[in-house]
């Protein structure tokens, strides 16, 4: 029911004015008209034969890319329970790295679904319910049953699993290139903790873009690579132990502030107050350089001043570098990211604590750019892969797909267990959570029935955007995962478990031996990803909407 609300009305209480809506109606407008838009929006682009989309801003600049987080981030949602969804792609983002699209497919259907059990009269709690326990079995299962530790698939599963997760990008055809470069970076900067955990950071891994040549030119460096290049020919192209200072700040010369007033009585002090202000700065450099530095890093500018100092000192600067890369090095070095040399005393000065340290930092020409590389980071290993392309789209959606796949090897590294993919994990749960239902006596039997039916919705559209007969294919799928769950331990039917789809020839294959891998942790994380948002809108059962406040025109000539 719907119902406009002004003070007279009796269950307005605090409202000035504003439209209520609950029950049934509310849970239509957030299942039927917001989910199922988003999700129909990002249908066509899921797997390794979806399609791309084409975004344009107000702007007019234009993104081409087929990866849910970034379509989502890139619309502007109007509706709340939409932007549900679009966190959510974000955060999966965020968490694994890849599988955006299916979080969102699965999230949608599954709230679809519950939106028909309780117009059928069933409480939105019990679906809860039973759309928990089906989560935590399903969860359960796929752990015990379906993930396989990589140590006994070895460093092709790797490969493997980075492959995947280009299938459905722009580098699908050059994955046997990009998925041991994707591998090979991400082993590069491993570390170990302070608890002996391995840890592999995604950040460590420098992507730098340029145009030209084709994307199988694209290569790995091992050190962490620059953008920029020295502020002058007359200074060292390579340092060797370096100690690196990294500044957020200008070394120019300083100038009085605007508004400063000084009143002289004689020419020669206003010539003693420019000496001083040159002098401040070349104080700092030589600070700095006291401290030891010999690669001096900075967001900003140096002017030829402090330049003349750099070189006569045999140290190497570099200005206008990106705050972000400065961060990394900081972390990957050692070093400490100053913007000030005051200390509390109110003393400027330079501690030695505060630098970095490199076996070598190095200016080289690579195409058609200088970079600067940092090689052998003392604290972080780092890697850059340079990416080469046609033109910007290209590469930025080269990038975007090179760090879901730098993401998802990370995932594996760090968890050890992998899933066949191509819609085998969700056919062997929804078989699973079919029986399971039916051992239970009490209404969640229901719920825990939808919930496997809506798992289908993936491989469905996976074959249904590959142009194959989907209802033929998914059922063919089904009754290979029917067969491998009910055989006996030692039955060569349980193999049947890996089975899922080959999508370029339209046949149900051995996944898992064709090396389509996905990490079990990016699994199981879509699938709690999927049910907490599905839930949390499935909860809502009013809305209500406070009008805007109305304001008196004022009439500009005060007529």
């Amino acid at each position: 029911m719907a119902a406009t609300m002004y003070q007279r009305d009796p269950r307005a209480g605090l409202f000035l004015g504003g439209t209520r809506s609950s029950g049934a109606e509310v849970r239509d407008a957030n299942v039927v008209t917001a989910c199922q838009t988003v999700s129909n929006i990002l249908k066509s682009s899921l797997g390794p034969v979806g399609l791309d989309k084409m975004l344009v801003d107000n702007v007019g600049d234009v993104t081409i890319t087929n990866d849910g987080a970034t379509i989502l981030s890139l619309l502007e949602v109007a509706h709340p329970a939409a932007r549900i969804l679009v966190s959510l792609a974000t955060q999966q983002d965020k968490e694994v790295g890849d599988g955006t699209t299916s979080v969102v497919l699965l999230a949608s259907e599954l709230l679809r679904r519950a939106n028909e059990l309780v117009r059928n009269k069933i409480h939105p709690t019990t679906v809860i319910t039973g759309y928990r326990l089906a989560c935590k079995e399903a969860c359960r299962f796929m752990a015990e049953q379906l993930s396989t530790k990589v140590d006994k698939l070895g460093k092709d599963s790797l490969i493997n699993v980075s492959k995947t997760s280009m299938s459905s990008k722009i580098l699908a055809a050059d994955d046997d290139f990009f998925a041991p470069l994707a591998v090979d970076a991400m082993l590069a900067v491993k570390t170990i903790n302070a608890k002996g955990e391995k840890k592999y950071p995604v950040k460590a891994v420098n992507v730098l873009k340029a145009h030209g040549k084709s994307a199988r030119e694209s290569f790995m460096v091992k050190g962490y690579a620059l953008n920029c290049t020295v502020a002058s020919h007359a200074m060292k192209l390579r340092v060797t132990n370096a100690k690196i200072a990294c500044l957020d700040m200008n070394l120019a010369k300083q100038r009085m502030h605007l508004g400063v007033h000084i009143t002289i009585d004689d020419p020669e002090q206003l010539e003693a107050i420019r000496a001083r202000e040159s002098e401040i700065t070349l104080e700092r450099v030589r600070k700095i350089l006291a401290a030891g530095a010999n690669v001096i890093l900075t967001t900003k500018g140096i002017d030829d001043l402090c330049l003349k100092e750099f070189v006569e000192a045999g140290a190497m600067a570099v200005r206008r570098c990106r705050k972000e890369d400065l961060r990394r090095i900081a972390k990957a070095t050692g070093a400490t990211l100053i913007s000030s040399l005051a200390n509390l005393e109110g003393e400027e000065t330079f501690e030695a604590t505060s630098l970095g340290f490199a076996e070598e930092v190095s200016q080289e020409r690579i195409s058609d750019d200088e970079l600067i590389l940092v090689k052998g980071t003392k604290i972080v290993n780092s890697s850059s892969i340079i990416l080469r392309g046609a033109n910007d789209y290209m590469l930025d959606e080269m990038e975007r797909a090179l760090h879901d796949a730098l993401s998802i090897v990370k995932r594996t590294l760090e968890s050890g267990s992998v899933v066949p993919g191509g819609g085998a994990v969700e056919t062997a749960l929804s078989i699973y959570l079919e029986n399971f239902a039916t051992t239970l006596g009490s209404r969640e039997q229901l719920a825990i029935a939808e919930f496997a039916s809506a798992l289908l919705t993936i491989p469905k559209t996976l074959a249904l955007n590959a142009a194959k007969d989907s209802t033929d294919l998914v059922a063919k799928l089904r009754a290979y995962h029917n067969a491998a769950q009910n055989a006996a331990l030692n039955d060569p039917k349980r193999g049947l478990m890996f089975y899922g789809l080959d999508l370029l020839n339209g046949e149900v294959v051995d996944n898992r031996q064709n090396g389509v891998l996905e990490p079990t942790i990016s699994k199981i994380k879509s699938l709690k990803s999927a049910l907490e948002a599905s839930t949390s809108l499935l909860r809502i059962d009013d809305s209500i909407q406070v009008a805007p406040e109305r304001k008196e025109e004022v009439d500009p000539h005060g007529h």
